[in-house]
């Protein structure tokens, strides 16, 4: 089937987003059960141009798009996603849209019931049918193991699954639809553990192996490589590569993606800061969901960056979450020799800790507001900074230029896409708008920064950025850094040691130098867990 003509064909697609050119003359093809793999850093322009196929309004409201879209060879414009859903496609978005206290037939089936006859649809009509429950289950069943991935019980309620079961709850709803053609997948594995995206691309596999065509988006290049049969780089909202998967490589996608060449990771070699304790943690438990912290002890020298890693779920991302207040906490931590109280967010800021999240949806952008606002907020509203003082000192007035100014500079420090320092953080994408809360922090240069994968979801060339802005903070100002990530590579790359945390303790600590197999004998918990394997 992947050598029939194609059934859909993108040519020219143009798009304008608030007087910013997000889209230009993008065009390609896809034929029936091929997966093409679209990749390009965050801001290239890839989910808008997937919000032009599926119809959505944001497209509609904002002007529209140019170019042309053809299904079997015939234009099609689609004035809502309902229309795309009749044509054949689905998209399952980055963000989960289930409902957490339905269950996973529920949600699957959602405006698609079985229903049954019942007496009183002959005195109030078709609004009285009945659910088939039995039936529902039975078409649940058959789209999940339609998919063929782990054992979901289509009974369960989405509140009560593991994060990698809603993901493939997601999938099968556009399954259950009878005439799917084709699949938009926008980064699937994400969420997902190594092992469940492991399942899930051999699920996709046996889609494609149905005659169901699949773009697959993702900045995971590995395994776009490992899926798809073709792979389109967009970068700055033009299409500047395209290949057969097995005719290119991760070097090259990724220096198309950045238009740069992207050099390997190189593991960080400085002397150690040897200037004294800064932080102290001592048997720190953590009740965060999913990835709790039992009893953690560690020390952080001052101005060095410390690195925090291991497996997901094991606790490492607890750690910072509990320090700064955000869950339930106890044990011991000292900061410059005064105790840090646990349980209170303010404290620990006053306290002169800082911490970008792994949540960016929860991190706190004003996503209404613009972003030199975004930027400085916390800097202006803790330390008194941006304000010029008028009468005397009695009133504090906000300095805008000033503002302006010192967002600018991180806008073009980070490279976060935008229009200008007054845009609203809400336009922009998700991996800058990370950007934007690095930024926050990085300006209100606190004593102690806490920054947990801080390259979640963004792009290749936009994660130099970010680590060599770590490393110029850490460097030019001084500021210690407790980095907690899931890439080793890139602890490997700025730390100056690494503690592995397995099972909510650290299981060791070692320098960035150390050979691979010495920490993934520490991640797969071959060595001990009292903490004595310190570097």
């Amino acid at each position: 089937m992947k050598s029939s003509p194609p059934f859909l064909e993108l040519r020219n697609i143009s798009k304008d987003f608030f007087g910013n050119r997000v889209l230009k003359e993008v065009s390609f093809s896809l034929r029936p059960g091929e997966i093409l793999g679209l990749v390009g850093e965050n801001g290239a322009g890839k989910s808008t141009l997937m919000k032009i196929l599926f119809g959505m309004n944001v497209i509609h409201s904002t002007g529209g798009y140019g170019g042309t879209i053809l299904l079997d060879g015939a234009p099609v414009r689609f004035a809502s996603p309902f229309e795309a859903l009749d044509a054949g496609i689905g998209m399952v978005h980055q963000e989960f849209s289930l409902l957490p206290e339905f269950t996973a037939a529920e949600n699957i089936l959602l405006n698609r019931e079985s229903v049954t006859y019942n007496p009183l649809v002959e005195v109030f009509g078709d609004r009285l049918k009945t659910l088939d429950r039995p039936a529902m289950r039975d078409r649940a069943r058959k789209a999940l193991s339609r998919l063929g991935g782990p054992s979901i019980d289509e009974g369960m309620r989405v509140a009560e699954m593991p994060v990698g079961h809603k993901q493939f709850t997601e999938i099968a709803r556009e399954l259950d639809r009878e005439k799917i053609r084709l699949l938009v997948l926008d980064e699937p594995t994400a969420v997902l553990t190594e092992s469940e995206a492991e399942i899930l691309l051999a699920s996709i596999r046996k889609l494609a192996d149905q005659g169901i065509a699949v773009i697959f988006i993702s900045h995971r290049l590995k395994e776009v490589l490992e899926v798809a049969d073709r792979v389109v780089v967009l970068r700055d909202g033009g299409l500047v590569h395209q290949a057969e998967a097995s005719e290119t490589d991760i070097a090259v996608l990724a220096e198309k993606m950045v238009g740069r060449e992207v050099g390997t990771v190189a593991v960080r070699n400085r002397e150690s800061p040897s200037t004294g304790t800064v932080l102290e943690v001592e048997n720190l438990w953590v009740d965060m969901p999913g990835e709790t912290v039992r009893k953690v002890s560690f020390s952080v020298r001052k101005g060095e960056i410390f690195g925090i890693g291991g497996l997901a779920g094991q606790g490492k991302l607890g750690i910072p979450n509990g320090i700064m207040g955000l869950f339930p906490a106890g044990g011991r931590v000292l900061f410059e020799g005064s105790p840090v109280p646990l349980g209170s967010p303010k404290k620990a800021l006053d306290a002169g800790l800082s911490f970008v999240s792994e949540d960016r949806r929860g991190v706190g952008l004003l996503l209404e507001e613009p972003l030199d606002w975004n930027i400085v907020f916390t800097a202006m509203q803790n330390q008194n900074r941006f304000l010029r003082p008028l009468l005397g000192g009695l009133v504090r007035w906000r300095d805008d230029k000033a503002i302006a100014a010192a967002a600018q500079e991180y806008v073009r420090r980070l490279d976060i896409k935008c229009t200008g320092v007054g845009q609203r953080a809400q336009e922009l994408s998700g991996g800058n708008q990370q950007k934007v809360c690095l930024a926050k922090a990085f300006i209100s240069r606190p004593r102690l920064l806490f920054v947990s994968e801080p390259t979640r979801g963004i792009d290749v060339g936009a994660k130099k950025l970010v680590l060599d802005t770590l490393r110029m903070h850490n460097e030019e100002y001084g500021t210690t850094i407790v980095m907690v990530s899931s890439e080793l590579e890139e602890l490997k790359s700025v730390c100056d040691r690494i503690a592995i945390v397995d099972e909510g303790r650290v299981a060791g600590i070692l320098p960035p130098s150390a050979r691979a197999g010495e920490f993934g004998m520490l991640m797969a918990g071959k060595a001990g867990k009292d903490g004595n394997h310190h570097g």
